[in-house]
């Protein structure tokens, strides 16, 4: 099992291209065997895949906003990531907090999760916690999603929104390509170990699946997004 990292966890160390090149050495020395992705600063592919050949990370994945999955833009989004090495591209969100929107989301998804299956890849829709609430038709946002496109499961996320994160990863196995590991109290996100989320159940869990990757994630990383990544990957190696 390798752990990569969401690289909005050190959004505070990226204001441009050349941070972002400068910060994947980082976090290779903090550990961390790939990341995932939450922008490019209109850096060429080819530019990024170099850097991350050279830092000796592999580029698991990516959170892109839906219009990227649209007709028009998806075999862009397609080439661009193939380039950088992924077989699975997603989102950390969409648009799902009215039937019409949940709608028009898994539409989107539906029509282009074959295209990018035609290229080798899969895509993915990452939770937050209030997938997991009915909307006013009685429809759970997360069972539609879950089938339209694959699955990244926000641990965290689900675990705040009171389910049983052992149960939900064992029994969307066949849906799932990711886990973000994160923990945190109350609703606010913290470094893995400093909440009340059972990082152990969670990484038993992705053991019993075969989950290939773990990846680190902190939406409110403290002191900074390097100090936060480094004291979670110390955790989760206690664990892996």
């Amino acid at each position: 099992m390798k752990i990569a990292v969401q690289l909005y966890s050190v959004r505070d160390h990226i204001e441009n291209g050349e941070d972002l090149l400068a910060i994947l050495p980082k976090v290779k020395e903090l550990g961390y065997d790939g990341v995932e992705f939450a922008g490019y600063f209109e850096l060429p592919a080819e530019t990024l895949r170099k850097a991350l050949d050279d830092a000796g990370l592999v580029a698991v994945g990516t959170h892109m906003d839906i219009k990227n999955y649209k007709p028009r833009k998806l075999m862009e989004t397609i080439e661009y990531c193939k380039t950088l090495g992924m077989t699975t591209i997603g989102m950390g969100g969409a648009p799902h907090d009215t039937p019409a929107k949940l709608r028009d989301t898994c539409e989107i998804l539906k029509k282009a999760a074959p295209v990018a299956e035609e290229n080798g890849m899969k895509i993915y829709y990452h939770n937050h916690s209030d997938e997991f609430e009915q909307n006013k038709n009685g429809v759970y946002p997360f069972d539609a999603l879950k089938d339209a496109c694959c699955l990244e499961i926000d641990t965290y996320w689900s675990h705040h929104a009171g389910q049983d994160n052992y149960k939900l990863i064992t029994e969307n196995k066949d849906r799932i390509v990711h886990l973000h590991v994160k923990d945190g109290i109350d609703g606010k996100p913290l470094a893995l170990g400093e909440g009340d989320c059972d990082i152990a159940k969670v990484v038993k869990a992705a053991k019993d699946i075969g989950i290939e990757w773990l990846i680190v994630e902190n939406d409110d990383p403290v002191p900074t997004g390097l100090e936060d990544i480094g004291r979670s990957i110390k955790y989760l190696k206690t664990l892996v």
